[in-house]
């Protein structure tokens, strides 16, 4: 299938985000141990001052294995994982969670092969409403991100396959129904970044802020004991027609040595503030909350 080509914006005049680097052994709070209990995705649910409640999904393969948790941070400290079942067929390797715009309680779920769930959550009783495939593109594509977003009243969804080292990560776009779970035509185009430079894979994950930048996670994945090492860029924005438009020169908003981040979602409608989640393989899944006005150390 062929795609259309998407724009390139120009050389950015002021950075889409302000820096914000973290700090290795600081601030990432544990949601469980082990190879089973990483986080591939994350939606949030609920939030107020102090409290924020989110949905992480799991890219577990195996019968039994949790494929999905409900996960509270008060003062951004975990303070408790449950368990969501999955009902009826298991999927296999979920890497992404979006929360359905206007639709309160539902989500999608991207699975790496390109199935996809639409789901509605209530406490932790997960409905499965429906199922799609996203449109083809190549026979590499391994999938780990999945965003949606309005502009002028029309619903789009930009989802990505990783990339892995000289393969750059692919971008897509199409406007999309949630209804009918159905795509327009897509758009696609490359990106790829210089950090990590090692066993990188160029885009984790895919986060639309409200005024329609791309945020874009790369992480380098080594193997199960890593060392692993992530970075978040601002890649461009997404138009009103949904194509995307990339900078020439991403804006790196942060680092993350020692996780390999494969979720993250806005906590406020600036997205100066961004909820992470790791899968850092055998040493397990961690969360954690980062400000665009925090200091570079501590």
């Amino acid at each position: 299938m062929k795609f259309a080509s998407l724009a390139v914006l120009p050389i950015l005049a002021t950075p889409l985000l302000l820096p914000a680097t973290a700090w290795a052994g600081d601030g990432w709070q544990s949601i469980g141990t082990g190879m089973t209990s990483g986080a591939s995705g994350i939606a949030v649910l609920s939030r107020d001052d102090d409290r924020v409640d989110a949905l992480v999904l799991r890219d577990n393969k195996k019968p039994g294995e949790n494929r999905a948790a409900r996960v509270r941070l008060i003062d951004g400290r975990v303070s408790k994982v449950d368990r969501i079942d999955w009902p009826g067929e298991l999927p296999v390797d979920l890497e992404a969670a979006e929360a359905v715009p206007g639709k309160a309680g539902e989500f999608i779920a991207l699975a790496s092969g390109g199935k996809g769930f639409r789901v509605k959550l209530n406490d932790r009783r997960l409905k499965v409403l429906g199922t799609f495939q996203v449109p083809k593109g190549d026979a590499d594509d391994n999938y780990e991100s999945f965003a949606l977003k309005k502009v002028n009243d029309r619903l789009f969804a930009v989802w990505a396959d990783r990339g892995q080292d000289a393969r750059p990560a692919t971008l897509y776009s199409a406007e999309f129904s949630v209804p009918k779970l159905s795509f327009g035509k897509p758009k696609a185009i490359p990106f790829r970044v210089s950090y990590p430079a090692i066993d990188v894979r160029h885009a984790s994950d895919v986060e639309i802020t409200a005024d329609n930048r791309v945020l874009i996670s790369s992480a380098s994945d080594p193997g199960d004991t890593g060392p692993f090492d992530s970075a978040v860029y601002a890649a461009g924005s997404l138009r009103s027609d949904g194509s995307i438009a990339l900078s020439p020169t991403p804006v790196k908003i942060g680092d993350f040595p020692g996780h390999k981040i494969e979720a993250m979602t806005c906590l406020s409608r600036s997205c100066d503030s961004l909820l992470y989640g790791t899968d850092d393989e055998a040493a397990g899944g961690s969360v954690r909350i980062v400000t665009s006005n925090q200091p570079e150390d501590q």
